[in-house]
């Protein structure tokens, strides 16, 4: 399951851990920077592939455009060797084999950025888990 963690920044509104059987763990993540912040949604799909060592074309790279209860929700997924580190400069660290699951909801009062990275077993086993949160999350 998702273990509530502290978040490391005062940009996340939320960060949660997800331990796999073999004792590593993936990281979620919730952003929201209100009404018309944090950038668009085909901004923050290029940033987040960006952070990637491979170029977006060899990442298995996929884009979903779904509407959950009248709400558009785009679901992105990566795999390859991710670049752990600062999200703007500093020291990163090549991650080989991680995932990434992402999610932007297009609220009325801004968009969530949900973004999960680690091994990739472990970010692949959370999309169910994500696509349901969301779903509860937008139920009218």
């Amino acid at each position: 399951g998702w273990q509530t963690q502290n978040p490391s920044s005062s940009m996340r509104k939320a960060q949660f851990g997800i331990k796999g059987k073999d004792g590593k763990s993936a990281e979620v993540v919730f952003f929201h920077f209100g009404p018309e912040g944090g950038g668009g949604v085909a901004a923050n799909v290029k940033r987040w592939l960006s952070q990637f060592k491979e170029p977006a074309d060899q990442l298995k790279a996929r884009t979903v455009n779904e509407t959950v209860n009248g709400t558009k929700v785009t679901y992105v997924t990566a795999e390859g060797t991710f670049m752990k580190g600062p999200p703007f400069g500093g020291n990163k660290v090549p991650v080989p084999n991680s995932g990434l699951l992402g999610a932007i909801i297009e609220g009325k009062q801004g968009s969530v950025f949900i973004k999960a990275t680690g091994p990739k077993t472990i970010v692949q086993s959370a999309e169910k888990d994500m696509k349901a949160l969301i779903a509860k999350a937008l139920e009218k």
